[in-house]
């Protein structure tokens, strides 16, 4: 029986345009395809092993002929809207007290902090989650197996009384392999609002 439940945000509350993102920087940039230095920035950022100004001094240097504002507004490209009916979903969760419910993302500061602009009930959607884990504050970030074990040890759960939900494949492949069930949720056909629809063999 499922008692925990833990979820992405990207492309599970939020919405993504991870190929739009990506088509306005490699135009931007003037690439073919993101170098091998960019991911591992990117990931160190994401990481919080790198802070905002170190990150945008980095693509200043690497980029001379784009400004700052131009490199935020391209970093923050890939976020979209924030469907309100999910935000129903989980206070109805939350409010059951059925299942402990954790958030863990792969994200950074300026992201959370743009998202904080234009979403004006993150904060109530923060609160519905017993824990809230963002990749940059704890260091570690998904896929690596060092993530799950972290949530799972800090919180004394049993891999198989939780569920996961995520959206990319190479995420919740991780987690099956620590005994964690998993959603690896659709964004284009699914939404995470039919969860228990979707996995009602392990709710029932």
């Amino acid at each position: 029986m499922i008692k925990t439940i833990i979820f992405d945000f990207g492309d599970v509350f939020i919405n993504l345009d991870k190929v739009g993102a990506l088509e306005n920087a490699l135009l931007n940039f003037k690439l073919d395809s993101i170098p091998e230095d960019l991911t591992h920035i990117n990931s160190l950022y994401e990481m919080g092993l790198m802070d905002t100004s170190e990150f945008v001094e980095f693509y200043e240097s690497s980029f001379p002929d784009v400004k700052s504002d131009k490199i935020l507004e391209i970093w923050n490209s890939i976020l979209k809207d924030f469907p309100h009916h999910r935000l129903e979903f989980l206070k109805s969760l939350s409010e059951s007290k059925k299942y402990k419910l954790i958030l863990l993302s792969n994200t950074n500061d300026l992201h959370i902090e743009f998202v904080k602009s234009y979403v004006p009930f993150f904060n109530e959607f923060e609160s519905y989650f017993d824990v809230f884990y963002l990749s940059h504050e704890i260091n570690l970030r998904k896929p690596n197996a060092d993530i799950y074990e972290f949530v799972l040890k800090q919180n004394n759960l049993v891999a198989s009384e939780t569920l996961f939900v995520d959206d990319l494949t190479e995420n919740t492949s991780a987690a099956e392999k620590l005994g964690i069930h998993t959603w690896n949720i659709d964004p284009e056909t699914e939404d995470v609002t039919t969860l228990f629809e979707t996995k009602k063999e392990l709710f029932s």
